[in-house]
């Protein structure tokens, strides 16, 4: 694991430190889970941006006409099973 350090607001720094104790983690805890969580989401942003950039291949698009079928059962009349 690597130490980085880093300077927050006062205000920030009082609330990492109510957070924490709300939650009964420790402050570096709740700060690497809010970092880490914070890159998924840049790294999920960075994906939406590929997807569309890069429009799907045939092969990835065979399934289409499929999801539009709906269920391949209608399941409705088991709704009074159960009694």
């Amino acid at each position: 694991m690597t130490m980085m350090s880093f300077r927050v607001s006062s205000d920030d720094a009082a609330s990492v430190t109510r957070w924490a104790k709300a939650l009964g983690v420790d402050r570096s805890w709740l700060l690497r889970d809010a970092l880490r969580l914070h890159l998924v989401r840049l790294a999920g942003e960075r994906d939406i941006d590929a997807w569309v950039a890069l429009p799907r291949t045939e092969d990835e698009r065979t399934l289409e006409t499929i999801a539009d079928w709906g269920p391949a059962e209608a399941w409705s009349d088991w709704a009074d099973a159960a009694g």
